[in-house]
């Protein structure tokens, strides 16, 4: 009977995939879309407002403060009350503030509406992930973070695109305005497409301060930690691509905004490219194995890129190791998050909220130095990323060393309250 349960519910749940894929997918994009969509128009906020730069872009800090704290906040009462009520509850809260920041009156209000929009976001980033490692176990989890990839990897090469044509129809209070539509759309889909996938008996209910031992429990945890800072400092390295390369290609090497775009597009379609590839190895090739090769690559494409950039090589000689560099993160990323959120599968909305964390605070620590060096060569911003990519290696050798393996034979975390349309 339990067999024939079993195989019923995976035919079912083959089924939804897409729609569950798309909704998780949307949810893990929230952070890019409402940051790269609203970058075109930050001089044209500065305009409207009669401020300086600094004031404006501190809108964009508050953003990255709220998104980084409130998955402090979300994973830990996801644990305690479910995935489905704080998801909700975020995601309402997300188009509230979007739509209110469309009409704020000054820089100060904005500023104070993009902290909370930061803040209402991360739910949905910090819960997607929990709920695939409600779901999935061993290698069937890497594999869905791969596909997961092909969705949340498109939100930086569209949002750019799709802000920038947003201004030339419509101010920038418009982008805020597709903002709280896009939050309205997943707020209707997860309430009718996102079953509870944390059953009541497997629910945390110590309070503050089993949340507190729970966070140190995790940080105590050597291999946890491996995972977590293998992957975090190598989402830094990307990072600092993101915030040094549009100056380095343009100022430096003498790209257009239309070449940087292109350059930009490329690397970021590399990153759904090797997400994808990801996909297809695990499985076949040991998880820990694809997270070493990817972190290698990250860490040899940031020397070979300081090596082209010290030489003088120009575009020639950087943009083949940026390429490398940037597309390791669609076999980091994955397989770092699940390996990490498999040793904790009895606190996943904690886990995943310290491993957002630490990306985002890893990441914003180091992006500023980047521009320490100096202005005039692409140098600085190789020397940042080269470390961070060894780093990242001496992470995951020295504190994940003896880690466990996925298991090769997927395991569907099944519960009542489960519907059988999500996937195996």
């Amino acid at each position: 009977m339990r067999a024939q349960s079993s195989a019923s519910t995976s035919r079912e749940v083959t089924a939804g995939r897409t729609k569950f894929l798309l909704i998780l997918g949307g949810l893990s994009a929230f952070g890019p879309l409402s940051i790269d969509m609203y970058l075109p128009a930050l001089p044209t906020i500065a305009g409207d407002y009669g401020t300086g730069a600094a004031q404006v872009q501190l809108t964009l800090t508050a953003f990255v403060i709220g998104l980084a704290f409130g998955q402090l906040v979300a994973g830990p009462l996801s644990d305690a009350y479910g995935r489905r009520r704080p998801l909700l509850i975020g995601l309402v809260a997300y188009a509230l503030a979007s739509v209110l920041c469309a009409f704020a009156p000054s820089v100060y209000v904005l500023t104070g509406l993009r902290l909370v929009q930061g803040f209402s976001a991360a739910a949905g980033i910090v819960i997607a992930r929990a709920v695939v490692s409600d779901l999935f176990r061993g290698v069937a989890a890497a594999k869905f973070f791969s596909m997961l990839m092909l969705v949340s990897g498109l939100a930086p090469i569209l949002a750019p695109v799709l802000g920038g044509q947003l201004l030339a129809l419509t101010s920038w209070r418009g982008v805020f305005a597709v903002l709280t539509v896009f939050g309205v759309l997943l707020l209707g889909a997860s309430v009718f497409g996102l079953p509870e996938t944390l059953p009541a008996d497997r629910r945390r209910h110590g309070g503050f301060g089993d949340t507190v031992r729970t966070f140190g429990s995790l940080l105590a945890n050597r291999v946890f930690l491996g995972y977590a800072l293998a992957g975090g400092l190598g989402f830094a390295a990307m990072f600092a691509y993101i915030s040094g390369s549009s100056f380095v290609l343009q100022s430096v090497y003498g790209l257009s905004p239309q070449g940087f775009s292109a350059v930009f597009a490329v690397n970021a379609v590399g990153i759904v490219i090797a997400g994808q590839i990801n996909g297809r190895l695990v499985g076949r090739v040991s998880t820990r194995k694809l997270l070493a090769i990817g972190l290698a690559m990250i860490g040899v494409g940031g020397v070979v890129l300081l090596l082209a950039a010290a030489e003088g090589l120009g575009l020639v000689g950087i943009l083949p190791p940026l390429f490398v560099l940037v597309a390791a993160i669609g076999l980091v990323m994955p397989n770092s998050t699940a390996l990490a959120l498999n040793e904790q599968p009895g606190a996943a909305g904690t886990a995943s909220a310290l491993l957002g964390t630490l990306q985002l605070a890893i990441g914003g620590v180091t992006a500023p130095l980047v521009g320490l060096g100096g202005s005039g060569s692409a140098v600085p911003m190789a020397i940042v990323m080269a470390a961070l990519g060894v780093l990242a290696m001496l992470a995951y050798v020295t504190l994940a060393r003896g880690g466990r393996e996925l298991t090769e034979e997927p395991e569907l975390a099944q519960s009542a309250e489960a519907t059988p349309e999500l996937t195996h």
